[in-house]
């Protein structure tokens, strides 16, 4: 009796201890999203009455050109620069894990762009794009690989890739510091150079193997990243030309605070978190399907 009266008490304890956290994740997650579906069935206005409106906005978003640019943009962004940048940070954190002269340095080197704002990255990059001025034709006009400027940000075909590698170069050395290579014994390598593994089959046998929990949150930063690229896709390029670098977050921002379409913009933001919930439940599947997974120990 004496047994359970404590373990009722822990119990509580726990509750009481967990409330705190779970009030405010209610109140700051759960409640925003249980409204913006409830305001997604609704014609929203600043002033006079809201207007319940049904399915009207999703079949509008199903029929838009506009919604399909701005998400398959998104999705090849994910798709595409994601798993690029991935690569090519296992690559580099190879080369700086060696024991190499000076290897700290480089992985600050490596690590400088990502706490830089993405407002202030943008506007570099901006100006490196730049057809006249910026720094990147200046090179290729003094190589003579090219006669004239490339107008990369206002290119149809080369506005996304450019806007693409600039957040690459900004991730990457976040994404070399998570892939924590120092957290692999180096006595693993050894036995596998006396048994003649060579590069590859180190790669493929011990490194991926050992980090693939680290390259599962790669990617779901990566996801974030790919729904939230919104400071940088508004400075560079407004979404344009045309809808060439539109996305997602950036078409619900023109609808809700442009267009003044609060209900649906709402719509676009309750499908862009389904999309958000089956990607990262198809990463957490693909690299093993244990994230948040609980063990208990006797």
């Amino acid at each position: 009796m004496a047994f359970k009266r404590e373990a009722r008490r822990i119990r509580w304890m726990i509750y009481l201890f967990l409330f705190p956290s779970l009030a405010i994740f209610l109140l700051y997650r759960i409640v925003p999203i249980a409204w913006n579906v409830v305001l997604s069935f609704q014609e929203w206005k600043l002033i006079g009455p809201n207007l319940f409106v049904g399915l009207s906005h999703y079949l509008e978003m199903i029929k838009s050109d506009v919604f399909w640019q701005s998400l398959v943009n998104t999705l090849i962004y994910f798709f595409v620069g994601s798993p690029i940048a991935i690569g090519i940070a296992i690559f580099v954190a190879i080369l700086v894990n060696k024991p190499l002269f000076g290897r700290n340095a480089y992985r600050a080197i490596v690590f400088l762009p990502y706490p830089i704002t993405p407002v202030a990255i943008a506007i570099i990059w901006k100006w490196l794009y730049d057809e006249k001025v910026g720094l990147i034709n200046y090179i290729l006009r003094s190589l003579g690989m090219v006669k004239q400027g490339i107008p990369f940000l206002q290119s149809f075909s080369l506005a996304l890739p450019s806007v693409i590698v600039t957040s690459i170069w900004q991730v990457l050395g976040y994404f070399v510091l998570l892939t924590g290579l120092q957290s692999i014994p180096d006595d693993l390598y050894e036995v596998a150079e006396l048994d003649g593994a060579g590069f590859f089959t180190q790669l493929f046998r011990i490194t991926l193997p050992l980090i693939r929990p680290t390259i599962f949150i790669c990617f779901i930063v990566g996801i974030i990243n790919s729904f939230t690229l919104f400071d940088m896709i508004y400075i560079m390029t407004n979404g344009g030309p045309g809808h060439a670098t539109e996305i997602l977050i950036s078409n619900i921002y023109k609808n809700a605070f442009t267009f003044n379409r609060m209900g649906y913009a709402a719509a676009m933001t309750f499908v862009m978190f389904l999309f958000l919930l089956l990607v990262t439940g198809l990463s957490n599947k693909a690299s093993g399907g244990e994230a948040g997974e609980v063990h208990y120990y006797a």
